[in-house]
């Protein structure tokens, strides 16, 4: 259906809810609209019987001629790190004694690198050997990040401890940043650098690259090695999850120490270390470390407190075996849950090429 427009009669426009008049007065045109709705829409609208939209210029409103202001663009959101006191010394930690011995070797590197690089050359042979990394691995709860304080008091200096979490950002190429401060930062006050849960910052790298996150972590890593090959200081990581560790970054570390869940000997150390002796107890602790593997030194840590707050809650006079047991019991029941459940969700897919270079690699 087309509009025929009379003389003198409103022009009516296509997909329009408000018609708009054209009039002359004095050979003048003017355009009268209702609203700024109307305006988008006839700005899109065709004429009805002319073929072609009405000029821009006819639809513009008052007040609508003014620049609109920029929108402030936000700053990105500053990461500051700061260096702490080490909270812990060795004599503080119930470790094997193969792990502390382990532990006093790499400290004593640390603190004698000037001799052998220097004076006795070795910095001449071993040029990257300069970048003294440490990995203490193992399970959660077992005293990595305990041992890494130990590590800087025994070498007098402060610990900058820095997770993933402080360095990661959803602005692209701001994580990269983020590294390279925290290395500045350590290198200025002279502290020990302390990547916790270092597997998210040197895991593998993706092979088959899909969308910009990909990319992104790729980068990062990359920024990563590069930082790394130019630090000549002490660095300490530590993970629960030395398997995700990219190749690249197990070369450049020179020493990986294995933190195992505690032995009985250890068990019973740490039993009588946890329960006070302001505690009223019956408490056979030579039968708890004998019974219950697979605890860590946080675990009993847990149990002795929350054995306590429930014989506090029954109004029992004391605590006795049965809610250290019952405590313990529930600790490894969650503990199974859990993993049990990381055997079905930490599968990942990768492709072939990746699988058959990794095999070439092993064999």
């Amino acid at each position: 259906m087309q509009s025929v427009r009379q003389k003198g009669t409103p022009l009516c426009i296509s997909g329009a809810s408000t018609a708009w008049q054209v009039s002359q007065k004095g050979g003048q045109q003017t355009t009268h609209v209702d609203d700024q709705q109307t305006v988008r829409e006839l700005r899109e609208a065709p004429i009805l019987g002319i073929g072609n939209r009405l000029p821009d210029e006819a639809l513009s409103t008052p007040g609508t001629d003014e620049p609109k202001a920029e929108k402030p663009k936000k700053e990105q959101p500053s990461v500051n790190f700061v260096p702490e006191e080490p909270k812990y010394e060795l004599g503080d930690i119930i470790l094997p004694q193969g792990v502390r011995d382990d532990i006093l070797d790499v400290a004593d590197y640390a603190r004698n690198s000037k001799i052998v690089f220097e004076q006795w050359g070795l910095g001449k042979t071993h040029k990257y050997s300069k970048r003294m990394g440490i990995n203490l691995y193992g399970p959660p709860g077992t005293g990595k990040t305990m041992a890494a304080h130990a590590i800087a008091k025994y070498l007098g200096r402060k610990i900058l401890a820095v997770s993933y979490a402080d360095i990661e950002s959803k602005y692209v190429g701001e994580t990269p940043k983020n590294i390279r401060k925290a290395f500045e930062v350590a290198k200025e006050t002279g502290s020990i650098l302390f990547f916790d849960e270092a597997d998210a910052i040197l895991s593998r790298r993706v092979t088959n690259m899909s969308n910009a996150t990909d990319v992104s972590v790729n980068q990062t890593r990359s920024e990563l090695l590069m930082i790394l090959n130019d630090h000549e200081d002490f660095i300490i990581f530590a993970t629960n999850f030395i398997e995700n560790f990219d190749p690249a970054f197990m070369r450049r570390i020179a020493k990986h120490i294995k933190f195992s869940l505690p032995d009985e000997e250890c068990r019973r150390t740490l039993w009588k270390m946890y329960i006070p002796e302001e505690m009223p107890n019956n408490i056979d602790i030579a039968a708890l470390a004998s019974k219950y593997e697979g605890l860590s030194g946080s675990d009993i840590s847990t149990a002795v407190l929350m054995a306590a707050f429930k014989a506090v809650r029954n109004g029992a006079s004391c605590v006795d075996q049965s809610y250290i047991e019952d405590a313990t019991a529930n600790i490894l029941a969650s503990k199974e849950d859990n993993a049990a459940r990381t055997g079905v969700t930490t599968k990942r897919v990768v492709s072939e090429e990746y699988a058959k270079s990794q095999m070439q690699r092993e064999s």
